[in-house]
Formats: structure tokens, sequence, C-alpha cells
């Protein structure tokens, strides 16, 4: 690896670069090195690489905004940063409009985008960080919305053979913050998304933070903008800019139990919110047992559970993958002694 200080070497195409800096690349701000980075900016690009001699045996990592992963050291192949642009409408009739997205779209700007065209539906997922090729990858959700609720569908080129699939919902085998790419790093690459954004329109409030907000703002009747706005604000406050902090966001899974184990909970923590779930199961708020845990505003070593939301761990300083999976055991620790629950992370261990 270079030397601190070094400059790597950039190839005369300026796509591949050798033993690349992440640290930039990843919203922890988790020191790391890559033997190769090279920026995807085509699915031609792509299908080059792939048909070099050596690809198959070369370990890969695809990387969108970095968003959503931990670094535990360096990289010993290559990383393949999404940075394929585009977004179009495609179609529309009474029932949808079907906009798609280049997989290295920026997420939060794709969704501002489309409601400045007057195409609402992903109003309450506003301000997540990310690529548009990696919220299909996680399911991402905020504020009573999934991703898979607005889906259509998704194309995704096969890394060992170059081909190009194409997915729909059910191919994609979407689960909470979970995916069939998920489950299968390294197979694909996802380089467009499609969505169908419903019309008629109407807003999603039920959560109570963005209904708080929105009352707050004297707005008993918002329109998608204005949710989308109440929403941004609301995580502008309770969430760190990664850059002044870095963090990955929403560092555990809320957890699901079944009713009667929520029942059980409630009989000791009335205070506990949960959430009703389609198939009766409960849906319980990993926050506020982070918090009742004892671990809101808390830090171990240079890594911390952030003080204004139990659920982001945040890089004080110089921290390492290491540091970073040390405290998530404790938390995870802590609040299944508590509690009984158990989290999961959200981001990936790289």
């Amino acid at each position: 690896m270079t030397a601190a200080g070094c400059s790597p070497r950039v190839d005369a195409d300026s796509q591949v670069v050798a033993d690349a800096d992440l640290s930039a690349l990843n919203t922890f701000g988790l020191r790391a090195r890559a033997a190769r980075l090279l920026r995807v900016r085509s699915v031609e690009t792509l299908r080059a690489a792939i048909a070099a001699p050596g690809w198959t045996e070369t370990p890969r990592l695809v990387l969108g905004g970095g968003s959503n992963l931990v670094f535990g050291g360096d990289f010993p192949g290559t990383v393949l940063r999404v940075e394929i642009p585009g977004r179009r409408l495609l179609r529309s009739d009474a029932e949808a409009w079907i906009v798609e997205a280049g997989a290295g779209e920026s997420w939060h700007d794709f969704v501002r985008w489309t409601l400045a065209q007057g195409w609402p539906g992903l109003e309450n997922l506003s301000l997540i960080p990310g690529t548009v090729g990696a919220a299909p990858i996680q399911n991402i959700g905020a504020y009573g919305l999934e991703l898979v609720e607005r889906f259509e569908s998704l194309d995704a080129v096969e890394l060992d053979t170059g081909e190009l699939c194409r997915f729909d919902a059910a191919a994609c085998a979407f689960g909470y913050r979970d995916s069939v790419f998920k489950r299968n790093p390294g197979r694909w690459m996802v380089v467009a998304v499609r969505f169908r954004l419903p019309r008629p329109w109407r807003a999603l409030t039920r959560y109570a933070d963005v209904a708080r907000e929105l009352e707050a703002r004297g707005l008993a009747q918002p329109g998608a903008l204005e949710v989308s706005d109440a929403v941004i604000a609301i995580r502008r406050r309770k969430l760190p800019d990664p850059a002044v902090l870095g963090n990955a966001g929403s560092f555990f899974k809320n957890p699901v139990v079944d009713a009667a184990r929520c029942a059980r909970l409630l009989a000791e923590h009335p205070a506990l919110p949960h959430y009703p779930q389609a198939d009766g199961s409960e849906k319980l708020a990993a926050g506020w047992l982070i918090e009742h845990a004892g671990w809101k505003g808390r830090d171990l070593g240079p890594v911390g559970c952030y003080e204004r939301q139990a659920l982001v761990l945040v890089n004080r300083g110089g921290a390492t993958g290491d540091d970073v999976r040390r405290i998530a055991q404790a938390i995870i620790a802590d609040v299944d002694a508590r509690f009984g629950v158990r989290l999961e992370p959200e981001p990936v261990f790289i």
C-alpha cells in the first residue's frame, strides 16, 4: 500500500486508481485502502473489466455512497465505485408514474428531483444517504414507507459473466432492510432502478414525529414537498452530518417480535414504542431499547452512541472497524440482557 502522503497511481483513462484511499468514500470516515478502485460510469465500463484477464480470481466489492458499510481494514481486491448517472420518466398512466434512475445517482437528490417534477411518492425517504443503486439492496425505509412499496424493477449485471439481468420485486426477495443482493454480496452490480410512483397520491403521516412536525408547521393537509421538508427537518435535528461527524446512519435494525412477546415487554415497559405489522408481529423501536439500556450519549473508545439519537453510532475521530464492532457488540449484549431482544446491525462489515 502507498505510504502516507504519497499520491495513488491513476490509469490514463482516469477510471482506475491503484492503491486507492477509501477514507472519503465511506460515511463513517474509517481508514482503509483498496488495491484497485474502478469508477464504473457505464455498463460498458463494467463489462470491459469483467472481460479482462484475472477478473474471476480478484476479490471485488461494489461500493455506492459508502453509507451502509464498515471497513475492517484494507481491501485486497477491486472496489467497484458505482457512478452510473441518469434519471428519466419512462411512462405514466392514470395509476402511476414510472421513473428510472442510474444506480450512481444520489438518492436524496433523486427524491427531490421527482418531487420537483410533480411525481410524489418517495418524500418519506428524503435525506437518506447513499445512492439509488444501494437503495433496493438495503430495501431502505423510514417514517412509514419502505422502498419495496414504490419499486417497479431494476437492472443488474452478473459480475462473473457480464450478463445484464432484470429483476422484479419477487426476484429481489425483499425483506426488512434486506434483499437477494444483500444476501449475495459481490454477485451482481445494480445499474438502474425503476420506481412506480402512485397517482392519485396521499400523504403518509402516521409516524408521530412526522405528524408533530407538520402540525407545528400548521399543515393539516400537506403536499408531498411539504412532507419531504418535514422529514428533512426531523432527520437534521436527530442525525449527525457525516461530513462533520462520521456515521453510517441508523446502525441497528428495529427488531420484530411476535405479538405475545411484545405484550410481555409492554407489561414491564409500557412506554416502549411499537408498531403493528401486517403479519401480526410487532416492530420495536431499537433506539428506545438502546437508550434505556444506558448507551445514549456514551462512548467506547473513539466510537460513540450519538447523544441525540441512540440508533446512530459515530466516529469521534480515528476509529477503526474493530472499534465499531466492539461498541456494537457491547450494545447488542446489554440490550439482550435488559430486554431479551437481540439487535442486528444494518451496515455490512467488510
